[in-house]
């Protein structure tokens, strides 16, 4: 049997005594897990041990969980979606550029002397100089100079400003898209400015378009001529290609724009009465 002072001093502890009675009620008792108060106090006066606390508990564990498996169940956003899903425009144009290139340098046969074809590279670089602009402009402005009667002379007017502006606009084109020459082009071209060390669009494709159409407009030709401008038209494009000028599509962009051009020349067409104005101002 323990003696007073046992239990007296067991009672100032507060831990309990065995063989007490209220070391027995305590076993009947759920365990309390809590800190004594002294602890807490001392725990909640610690901002760090707080801090510590507030993270580690079970439901901001919780929390950190959910929001972690919603961040990691999300999609990627639209605009990566975007950029790893390529549009179906982007892909035919890659497609397109690359069976551009790859026909452009197939069909240049005529770049080299020793190419498959370089024995017809004199006869390709002589239709190179038929559209070239510089003839154009001179024969234009000498057969206006020539005519004698006001409707050829307003043929002819019309034809050299068609003539400028197709300079003026593929010069503004080139200028922008920059796009360069094959790369197995040889610089040897007639009388080239600095913007013709591009390539889109062809300025000889563009020329060759407006002046065939404009020929055949406004010119009373017999049939066999009218199959011949057609026919250099096409001899004109295809020679830039073989020459290795141009790429493929820069030679049908060129046929295009020349027939716009065409067009804004109609548009713009000088009247006879236009005409004399400009005659009476340089006399």
């Amino acid at each position: 049997m323990p003696s007073p002072k046992a239990k007296n001093a067991g009672r100032r502890d507060g831990s309990p005594v065995l063989g007490s009675n209220f070391d027995f009620v305590s076993l009947t008792k759920p365990l309390n897990r809590s800190s004594p108060p002294h602890l807490l106090q001392r725990q909640g006066s610690d901002p760090t041990t707080a801090r510590l606390r507030a993270s580690e508990s079970p439901s901001r564990r919780r929390g950190s969980g959910s929001s972690t498996g919603s961040a990691s169940g999300q999609g990627p956003p639209e605009e990566d979606g975007i950029r790893l899903n390529p549009s179906l425009i982007g892909i035919s144009l890659s497609s397109l550029l690359a069976i551009d290139l790859w026909l452009s340098k197939r069909l240049s046969v005529c770049a080299f002397e020793d190419a498959s074809w370089g024995s017809a590279r004199p006869l390709m670089k002589l239709i190179e100089v038929s559209g070239h602009g510089i003839p154009w402009l001179a024969g234009a402005a000498y057969s206006m100079y020539k005519s004698d009667s006001a409707a050829g002379q307003e043929v002819m007017l019309n034809l050299l400003m068609g003539l400028l502006l197709d300079i003026i606009l593929v010069g503004a084109v080139k200028a922008v898209v920059r796009r360069r020459r094959p790369a197995h082009n040889q610089m040897d071209m007639f009388a080239t400015f600095s913007v013709d060390r591009y390539s889109f669009p062809s300025g000889h494709a563009t020329r060759a378009a407006m002046c065939g159409r404009f020929l055949l407009a406004h010119l009373v030709l017999a049939a066999p001529l009218r199959v011949l401008v057609l026919l250099w038209v096409g001899l004109v494009g295809l020679s830039r290609v073989l020459l290795g000028r141009h790429h493929v599509t820069d030679v049908l962009f060129g046929f295009w724009m020349g027939y716009c051009q065409y067009k804004l020349v109609e548009i713009l067409w000088l009247s006879p009465q236009t005409l004399q104005g400009l005659l009476g101002l340089l006399a």
